[in-house]
């Protein structure tokens, strides 16, 4: 009797062992394959966060003027972080596009140094929320004024936190480093602030920090040393920094996201897969076609 019973324990066991082994298996294959998807992922958004007193409608315009050219429709995905800590999204992702637009707006859009700290937390949490929807594992980033400093904190405070997300490129336009100090010797509190943190930028990101010169020294709210004072922050720090100036009728301070020299530099200088220029009539590329 005590054999037989010896022997169906023996039984039990192996097949206890066996069915461990197999879902030991099982989970370790389904976490390599979602692994490899992550890792081999397409999928590369470009985030957009308007200025002050903007809402997730502040890039509708480009984003249409860059759909008229582009070989593959861009989707356009709006989120909204509100006060309380809601996250809404609107819009979906297009079959077969790698390259989203998903623009991020908060219910608390207001000027100011403060403010701009809470804005980054709150994009941290947008972003939370983005990441988790897509599975991303890169991105691409445009700010527009006060955007470019709420992308700035978040590189400084919170990117850490995605260690395994790469924002590849950053372009920031009309952005007030210094807010509308005209002189950097005047530095303001964020300026300090994000010169005091720039080295936890990450080493291998490209800048562009466009400045609009509509009356030679602004771009008719944001004083071009302002804009400028971005070097001290970002260069030498990361990958690639570069300067770059728009002049003309639409190098005003709100007309910056749909001017045409911005919108070459947006459709052949961040995006992975670059638009034909289109050529001018005298047979010469548009401004911006510069890879």
């Amino acid at each position: 009797m005590k054999k037989y019973m010896r022997k169906g324990i023996l039984i039990i066991s192996v097949f206890l062992t066996l069915g461990l082994v197999w879902a030991s298996y099982s989970w370790t294959q389904n976490n390599i394959k979602e692994l490899d998807s992550f890792y081999n992922s397409k999928l590369s958004p470009v985030i957009l966060i308007p200025g002050s007193s903007a809402t997730v409608n502040r890039f509708d315009g480009m984003v249409a003027q860059v759909n008229k050219s582009a070989p593959k429709r861009h989707s356009l995905i709006k989120v909204k972080v509100w006060n309380n800590g809601q996250v809404t999204m609107s819009g979906k992702k297009l079959k077969n596009d790698n390259e989203p637009f998903i623009v991020v707006g908060f219910e608390n859009n207001k000027d100011g140094y403060k403010n701009i700290k809470e804005q980054a937390a709150m994009f941290d949490k947008a972003f939370d929320v983005i990441q988790n929807k897509y599975e991303f594992n890169n991105y691409k980033a445009i700010g527009h004024s006060n955007g470019g400093l709420i992308y700035t904190r978040f590189l400084e405070q919170y990117a850490d936190n995605y260690q395994d997300i790469r924002m590849k490129k950053l372009l920031t336009l009309g952005t007030p480093y210094n807010f509308d100090e005209t002189s950097v010797h005047n530095k303001t509190q964020m300026l300090s602030d994000f010169i005091k943190h720039k080295d936890t930028l990450p080493e291998d990101l490209t800048v562009y920090a466009l400045a609009g010169t509509q009356t030679y020294s602004s771009d008719g709210i944001v004083p071009e040393e302002s804009v400028r004072a971005g070097k001290y922050i970002y260069q030498d720090q990361v990958k690639n920094f570069t300067e770059i100036t728009v002049t003309g009728d639409q190098a005003q301070h709100s007309d910056l996201p749909t001017n045409k020299e911005v919108l070459g530099i947006i459709t052949q200088r961040m995006l992975d897969q670059p638009q034909p220029p289109k050529p001018k009539k005298d047979g010469t590329e548009q401004p911006g076609d510069d890879k």
